[in-house]
């Protein structure tokens, strides 16, 4: 009996690539982990690293630094390359675009000449953008090529949502969508606590759920990742945690939804574009995209947010 390891290959050993690997390894999701970055070194340094804390966890896991070789055999690609945008300039993740273009270029040559034919995850901003530009120039069917866009946004919305309400987390149900950025939305009448509306929740409870200030809940929680930002300079735990949920969704084949930025085909109205929506999960990558039931006003915030997007793609062509 032939048992073939669970290997990730990660591209790009920053803080957010490094994250990614100790997530997968304290959580024993996979059997084998590589870094891949442009400067070799940190690619070695971060390996060794990751490798004395290996010794103290309970599960085994082989890490290693390695080329793009590595990529052939590898049941999952994540790519965590390019700058990270400058909060004290006011600049946006889009206005990374341009110079992670650059950095993106021959990550995707690298990967059209191997026989990779696994599930690529991209972690890059402009996220979306950045996944349906990796998607076109690879080739790689659509269904195996997603970002973590608004996974980390949602559970940031959740944890606003559950300090308000003093209630876990885990009970409640809402999401960020759209873009991994500045244009996102939340679609508030799908929102949920533990199966009921939380607009219903706001009318028969006007005196602690009737209080929230939706707006400012999700301004809040958009706002999360430069709070990180600004603060330490780098965002790493919780997009790390967030990668390595997906992929333990992907080899678990557990079909659970996942807020994950996919290539739209109709749903919710939208066409060739990357988007965050929620979407069924699994061994073969993308199995379904869920439409929720938004209102007339939320469609047309997520359209706008989609718009944003594919503008931006068209300007990502030409770089």
């Amino acid at each position: 009996m032939n048992i073939k390891p669970r290997k990730v290959v990660i591209i790009g050993a920053g803080h957010v690539g490094s994250h990614v690997g100790f997530s997968l390894a304290t959580q024993g999701i996979c059997d084998e982990i590589v870094f891949i970055d442009i400067y070799e070194k940190k690619a070695e340094a971060q390996t060794k690293d990751l490798e004395d804390a290996t010794v103290y966890l309970p599960h085994h896991v082989n890490v290693k630094s390695g080329n793009y070789s590595d990529v052939d055999d590898a049941e999952i690609i994540v790519v965590s390359a390019g700058p990270l945008p400058d909060p004290t300039g006011g600049m946006t993740r889009m206005d990374t675009l341009g110079m992670t273009i650059e950095a993106i270029k021959p990550i995707v040559e690298n990967i059209k000449k191997s026989n990779f034919g696994g599930i690529l995850i991209d972690i890059s901003n402009p996220a979306d953008v950045i996944t349906h530009y990796i998607q076109e120039k690879t080739g790689l069917p659509p269904e195996r090529v997603i970002s973590t866009s608004t996974t980390l946004d949602s559970a940031r919305l959740r944890k606003v949502l559950a300090k308000e309400l003093n209630i876990d987390q885990k009970s409640i149900y809402a999401y960020a969508m759209g873009e991994h950025g500045e244009s996102q939305m939340v679609p508030w009448s799908c929102a949920s606590i533990f199966g009921k509306s939380l607009y219903k929740l706001m009318e028969e409870k006007p005196e602690t759920y009737g209080k929230l200030n939706l707006d400012e809940i999700a301004k809040k929680a958009k706002a999360g990742g430069w709070d990180v930002l600004y603060g330490k300079g780098s965002t790493e735990f919780g997009i790390g945690t967030s990668a390595a949920e997906l992929i333990k969704t992907i080899f678990s084949n557990e079909r659970k939804v996942s807020m994950i930025s996919v290539l739209l085909n109709g749903e919710y109205g939208q066409k060739d574009v990357y988007a965050s929506v929620p979407a069924i999960l699994g061994k073969d990558g993308v199995v379904e995209v869920i439409e929720l039931p938004m209102t007339e006003e939320e469609l047309k915030q997520f359209a706008l947010s989609c718009d944003t997007m594919r503008e931006n793609y068209k300007k990502a062509l030409n770089m």
